[in-house]
């Protein structure tokens, strides 16, 4: 996910109805004015539906790869067996989390604009903790009572519940969550950029930047820089960043060209990953083009004709769902697969996690963001008021 992420990678957008008329003042580029976007009552960019429903895709693509796609083997005797050209394709659901990464650095330069540092901050916390959390302990006790080779530690639990467990050098409890490692680092270096207030020429340089250090930090043979600077996910980062800026700003040359040159370094290191996952490079290359291009409408406006209601439901059923599905997905797979047909069982646990995952964002998500967002704002207005 993140969030990662679930957002992933994975961030909230504004749902207030866009007055006809209404406009953004924006800077110029280079002398030239740019397109003015098209903001809401509350002075917020109206909310892209076409987002959430390729969150949802993108949550869907990485739950078909773990539930279908199986790399563990939970299914018997195999998943192949089951589900043939399904399974197949279902393998290469594992690049659902890099159009995620696209897709949140696309959506945090678009929400962070205009926030300050606090802001930012209060925003990603309500985002991802309450929902997390209540994975967590859903993972941890599905692990107690399907362990499934897996001797749990109240140590990992309570690590896991910070967040930082990889920092901590503690295992997940869900495998998942790993992409919300990924999504914090990035959060943590646009903060810095935030802290300095989001201009046009500031956003550049820092896809700039961070380009640079993603390809020269890893020449020093440390893991730990490498995973400080996201090195090896970070070109998807900056091409959402670089799409959002054409979105807000409109096209020109330099930044498709920080477009082009991301998708270039990320086709560069597909051979790698899909060696990892054991899926062939070529469908796996056309699948980041085919999101790159569908980003790229999407930063020219292509999809404004989405207006459809239930996909902001969809989006906002993504982040819970991407958190739950593989842990409480396996484990239901492995206690009823002697019980039920695989299509059976497979389908009614997709509905199964798709209605829990809505669930968790209108009776957990929701309220204890909103609890959470209060309190976090009266805590930023003291810290900014006491000496």
């Amino acid at each position: 996910m993140t969030q990662a992420m679930d957002e992933h990678a994975v961030a909230a957008q504004t749902t207030e109805p866009m007055q006809a008329g209404q406009r953004a003042d924006l800077p110029r580029q280079d002398g030239v004015e740019a397109p003015a976007v098209e903001r809401t009552a509350g002075g917020r960019p109206p909310r892209l539906l076409v987002l959430d429903g390729l969150r949802l895709g993108a949550a869907l693509m990485v739950v078909a790869y773990h539930l279908v796609g199986d790399k563990i083997g939970v299914w018997q005797p195999s998943a192949a067996s089951h589900f043939g050209l399904l399974h197949s394709v279902s393998q290469y659901g594992f690049l659902g989390v890099q159009l995620f990464f696209i897709i949140s650095g696309f959506v945090i330069c678009m929400s962070a604009w205009g926030r300050s540092v606090g802001d930012f901050f209060v925003s990603r916390v309500v985002r991802l903790y309450p929902a997390y959390w209540f994975a967590v302990l859903v993972a941890a006790a599905v692990l107690v009572a399907v362990p499934r080779g897996v001797d749990l530690k109240l140590r990992e639990v309570v690590g896991n519940l910070t967040m930082m467990q990889e920092f901590l050098g503690i295992r997940h409890l869900d495998l998942s969550y790993w992409t919300l490692t990924v999504e914090m680092v990035f959060y943590l270096l646009f903060a810095i950029l935030v802290a300095r207030g989001l201009t046009y020429r500031g956003v550049v340089a820092f896809c700039a930047i961070w380009t640079v250090a993603s390809l020269v930090v890893p020449k020093f043979g440390s893991p730990w820089f490498s995973a400080v600077v996201a090195a090896g996910h970070s070109s998807y980062f900056i091409a959402g960043i670089a799409l959002y800026l054409i979105y807000r700003f409109g096209p020109n040359l330099l930044l498709w060209s920080i477009v082009g040159l991301s998708w270039l370094i990320a086709i560069t290191r597909l051979p790698s990953l899909a060696q990892a996952r054991d899926v062939a490079f070529a469908p796996t290359a056309v699948i980041v083009t085919a999101f790159v291009v569908v980003m790229a409408a999407v930063a020219l406006n292509f999809f404004s004709w989405v207006k459809w209601g239930w996909v902001a439901t969809a989006g906002a059923m993504t982040y819970p769902l991407y958190l739950i599905h593989q842990t409480v997905g396996l484990a239901v797979i492995d206690r009823l697969q002697d019980h039920l047909s695989p299509w059976l069982l497979i389908t009614t646990l997709i509905a199964g996690l798709l209605i829990a995952a809505w669930l968790i964002h209108r009776f957990v998500e929701r309220p204890a963001a909103r609890w959470m967002k209060r309190q976090l704002n009266d805590s930023m207005r003291q810290l900014r008021t006491t000496p």
